[in-house]
């Protein structure tokens, strides 16, 4: 659920005292229902080895040589709700012969056993974000799991001394006993003697980074929460005088209300039928991005399932896509650069559309500066913006009824900066379109929802007679859900959850092709889990310049099926453009006029 332990409780509270009639929206009440399966008493069994938990994807390449392993927190993770992070002096490994390095790495190791919810948490780096993720659950017999993370591009941060903050807000009592034992590792990779030392910012890390994000103390994690729909955050911050490039990383997660906002229905069908208690605000969001009150930029986000969502029996071993990292959205705002070069104070603003409580935001400004110049001029020479556009069908009788949303928006800009690299004009331009049908039948206790989400994304830069960068990227993100709810009699009743989840990305040197399918099932008594089941199935296919990885790889409930991995490159003939909608036998036909 990765939601604030506060509202978790709440919510299990409420279970026990209300017992709905009806199960609309079952997702949201299947949420409801997983504080009593997490509190079964489950005897321990000390000899049995930890369970190892698992993110399918590629690994990092590294170069064939030792790293120089630095470890820089190792701390158990008790009661921390509510309390300051973590937090930890780091400077630049000493050990290390080398001080250049080709590739850095973060390892997060963590172990945990007993009963306890998934918990969001974040690692900080002189307040700059450098990985999102979420626990995984635990068992009685233990489970560990690992995050590695290429975090290079965060270069000249860890060549400094800085402080790490690591914000886990756990709760540790009679029900929840799991403490998360975690060990943070950073991998220094040295550079080849060979290896060439490229200065300009389209080949080169960025040479300072600065936090959007807020300031310690906190007894919080240093993301900004935004809280509804009209909430809106604004960070100040200065750039020196002689930058000639800009990106914005976005971090994003969401919660609460709004963990399962895909399957959230529109708010007529919630008035309509007088339910209080449902999420609501539709099917879509977007994170808005303003530079001084102008929108620079937008983020439709990936729809991460943490490691208790939907079902969590589905996420046993595996996990579902980018809930162990949690992606990040690079936004280029090099053309905007004319207009925040004065060393004056600006604001970066984040809003989220429709939002109902709560998303935790922050960003990362990734600043290329003139080693031969004090000062770069520029001007934004185009600016659109356009406004978003919105379609709704909605077509309901009482709890049954379907209902259709379409969105679309684009931003463009372009602007030059000029700099000892010479007049470099830089194109922007970031389309999106979204879609999602959803279907609510049997009286509100079958939902289904199929969602796509796509954009187009470009950056090109030039001299008047020379190109200098060109990066274009087509993401593809789908989501099918079916969810239904049976009431079996004597306080007994059947959930049934299959879903599938795709992140697709094609690039002109890259594609992947990443699909997760899964059928989760549970039978609760008396508000009590006494039987379930969680089956997933996940086929990866990354074809890179310079490396391939498959991996085909089934589970269920705890078990591995199989596990195929290749690395065989297939040539790319054409862009793959989309997962298409599930087999029939995930999302089976129903009648539900005859419900």
């Amino acid at each position: 659920m990765a939601s604030s332990p506060f509202s978790l409780l709440l919510l299990s509270l409420s279970l026990l005292l209300h017992q709905p009639l009806y199960s609309t929206a079952n997702l949201h009440n299947i949420k409801l229902l997983k504080p009593q399966f997490l509190s079964q008493p489950v005897p321990p069994n000390r000899t049995q080895p930890p369970t190892r938990y698992f993110e399918v994807t590629k690994p990092i390449e590294l170069p064939k040589i030792k790293p120089c392993s630095h470890l820089v927190l190792h701390h158990d993770f008790g009661y921390t709700y509510g309390k300051p992070p973590v937090l930890a002096n780091y400077s630049p490994p000493s050990q290390c012969l080398s001080r250049n390095y080709s590739k850095i790495v973060l390892e997060w190791k963590a172990t945990c056993r007993g009963r306890q919810f998934d918990r969001i948490f974040g690692v900080w780096l002189g307040g700059v974000e450098i990985l999102r993720s979420c626990t995984a659950e635990p068992r009685a017999t233990g489970i560990v799991w690992s995050v590695e993370k290429d975090i290079t591009r965060y270069y000249s941060l860890l060549l400094k001394n800085q402080t790490l903050t690591v914000y886990l807000g756990n709760i540790v009592d009679d029900t929840y006993t799991g403490e998360y034992q975690v060990d943070i590792t950073f991998h220094f990779y040295p550079a080849q003697e060979n290896s060439d030392n490229v200065e300009f910012g389209y080949y080169s890390w960025a040479d300072l980074i600065l936090p959007i994000s807020r300031n310690l103390p906190l007894n919080d994690g240093l993301w900004l929460e935004i809280e509804n729909s009209t909430d809106s955050k604004l960070m100040e911050f200065i750039i020196p005088q002689n930058a000639y490039r800009a990106v914005l990383e976005v971090y994003v997660s969401f919660h609460e209300n709004d963990e399962v906002w895909f399957s959230n229905p529109p708010n007529e069908y919630i008035f309509a039928n007088n339910l209080t208690n449902m999420p609501g605000n539709g099917p879509f969001r977007e994170v808005v991005i303003s530079l001084d009150g102008e929108v620079v930029g937008a983020i439709w986000p990936f729809t991460v399932i943490y490691t208790g969502g939907v079902n969590p029996l589905l996420w046993r071993p595996i996990t579902g896509i980018g809930s162990f990292d949690l992606p990040s959205y690079d936004v280029e705002i090099t053309p905007y650069l004319g207009k925040i070069l004065d060393g004056k104070n600006h604001k970066i603003g984040f809003n989220v559309t429709n939002a109902l409580n709560v998303w935790y935001i922050d960003a990362n400004l990734h600043l290329w500066l003139d080693k031969h110049s004090e000062k770069t001029e520029g001007e934004l020479l185009k600016h659109v913006s356009s406004p978003l556009v919105v379609s709704l069908v909605s077509n309901f009788t009482g709890f049954d009824g379907t209902f259709f949303t379409n969105t679309r928006r684009s931003v463009s800009s372009t602007g030059w900066i000029k700099s000892s690299y010479g007049n470099i004009t830089t194109i922007s331009i970031h389309e999106f379109s979204y879609s999602n049908s959803m279907v609510m039948g049997s009286g509100g206790n079958v939902q289904i929802v199929n969602q796509n989400i796509s954009f187009n994304d470009s950056v090109l830069a030039k001299k008047p007679s020379l190109l200098v960068h060109s990066v274009k990227s087509h993401k593809q993100f789908s989501l099918d859900l079916y969810s239904s709810y049976l009431d079996q009699g004597n306080g007994t009743s059947l959930s049934v959850s299959n879903f599938s989840l795709g992140f697709n990305e094609e690039k002109l040197n890259s594609s992947l092709r990443n699909l997760q399918n899964g059928q989760g099932s549970m039978v609760v008594k008396k508000n009590l889990v006494v039987s379930g089941l969680g089956s997933t199935q996940q086929v990866y296919k990354y074809n890179g310049d310079k490396i391939c990885y498959f991996r085909n790889i089934s589970s269920s409930n705890y078990t591995i099926l199989y596990d195929e991995v290749g690395s065989t490159c297939i040539k790319r003939t054409k862009p793959l453009l989309g997962f298409g909608f599930l087999e029939l036998y995930l999302f089976p036909q129903q009648d539900f006029s005859s419900m």
